[in-house]
């Protein structure tokens, strides 16, 4: 089968670095400002100023979307390593302190702040954003609907935030719970059709709670502008192979489920909470825990689940040519561990020493 109405968009979000402290540091935008001259809107500057956000063009395929990752990240190392900064991918930053760090002088961030306080402050945190194109948008929510159950299994994978304002959580992922603390996160309800998913919304932005559908910050949403389905639950990866792995992941569970679909099959759509609770072991246990398999009613290891989520899109991934993204990348996530294990490691090998768990994260950065 020919999916080629299923494109590929990713957002990563970048640490800015002193690199003698190995503190974030505010880049007064001048990284953004240099990488506008190289590769134009693929870059922007995000509310806190010590974060770059990059994102890649419309990409055909897989192949495509690496090589647009890799010129943004090679891109960003060039440009802000000649204004004497250094850039590094992880979901927090192991022991900066989010009390230090200086808010872009924007009115949309001013204003952000002035309502969400602290809550707005504290989210020093780095995500990645993978869309995959849809031919309408109502089967855009009819794939959201059912790929909700699949978000823990891929997150888990993506783990890569273990510490925080130099302590170690105990979290896989601790960005997770730091963006908690904002309105309308988490996993997004089921919707019926995509007019109450609009409805919904308008609800929203005409009791004031929103003046904009891009405020409502779900791991997983149905583009208010773009023919897309937006998978927003992931940490920003420590290497681009795994943001590659991890899109083609995304974009397998899509297709398949559209596959089944168009057999008149569905796959069996589970409630919000039930799948809230696999993300939580997610967050706390990485790829080290068992999540539910609610079908079985039973905890199942992390790493069978995942498996498993490979069996089950399976048939996809030769027509999409990611056989090797998905399969290889996960099996090499599952050898040798995701960021968050990664940075433990180093943490524990160097006796608890931050500073080389950051330099480990620079090393990262490119192939």
């Amino acid at each position: 089968m020919n999916y080629g109405a299923f494109t590929l968009g990713i957002e990563e979000e970048y640490m800015v670095m002193d690199p003698q402290t190995r503190e974030l540091r505010s880049h007064e935008q001048k990284i953004v400002e240099q990488a506008q001259k190289v590769i134009k809107d693929k870059v922007k500057a995000e509310m806190h100023q010590a974060v770059v956000e990059v994102g890649t063009q419309i990409c055909a395929n897989i192949e495509e979307a690496y090589q647009d990752v890799l010129l943004l990240r090679k891109t960003i190392t060039q440009i802000a390593g000649d204004l004497g900064f250094s850039i590094g991918a992880a979901g927090t930053h192991p022991f900066s302190k989010w009390e230090k760090q200086l808010i872009t002088d924007h009115p949309r961030y001013f204003e952000l702040v002035n309502e969400m306080q602290d809550a707005a402050r504290s989210n020093l945190i780095f995500g990645l954003h993978v869309h995959v194109g849809m031919e309408n948008r109502e089967m855009a929510l009819h794939i959201a609907n059912s790929v909700r159950y699949f978000l823990p299994h891929v997150f888990a994978l993506s783990t890569n935030s273990p510490f925080w304002e130099g302590r170690n959580t105990g979290f896989k992922s601790f960005r997770t719970k730091v963006f908690d603390k904002f309105p309308r996160t988490g996993i997004p309800d089921y919707f019926t059709s995509i007019e109450e998913y609009d409805n919904f919304i308008k609800l929203l932005v005409k009791t004031n709670c929103i003046d904009n559908a891009k405020k409502v910050w779900w791991d997983l949403r149905v583009h208010p502008f773009f023919n897309t389905v937006e998978f927003r639950i992931c940490d920003v990866p420590l290497t681009l192979q795994e943001t590659i792995t991890l899109t083609a992941l995304f974009q397998a569970i899509c297709v398949k489920i559209y596959k089944l679909r168009n057999q008149n099959l569905n796959f069996i759509i589970y409630n919000r909470a039930l799948v809230n609770e696999n993300k939580w072991r997610a967050s706390r246990y990485g790829i080290d825990g068992n999540l539910i398999d609610f079908g079985k009613e039973m905890e199942v290891n992390t790493r069978a689940l995942i498996y498993e989520l490979l069996d089950f899109v399976d048939d996809v991934l030769d027509d999409l040519g990611t056989r090797s993204a998905a399969v290889d990348g996960v099996n090499k996530i599952l050898a040798e561990g995701t960021g968050a294990d990664k940075q433990l490691k180093v943490f524990e090998e160097h006796n608890g020493d931050l500073v080389k768990v950051v330099d480990y994260i620079q090393s990262q950065f490119l192939p």
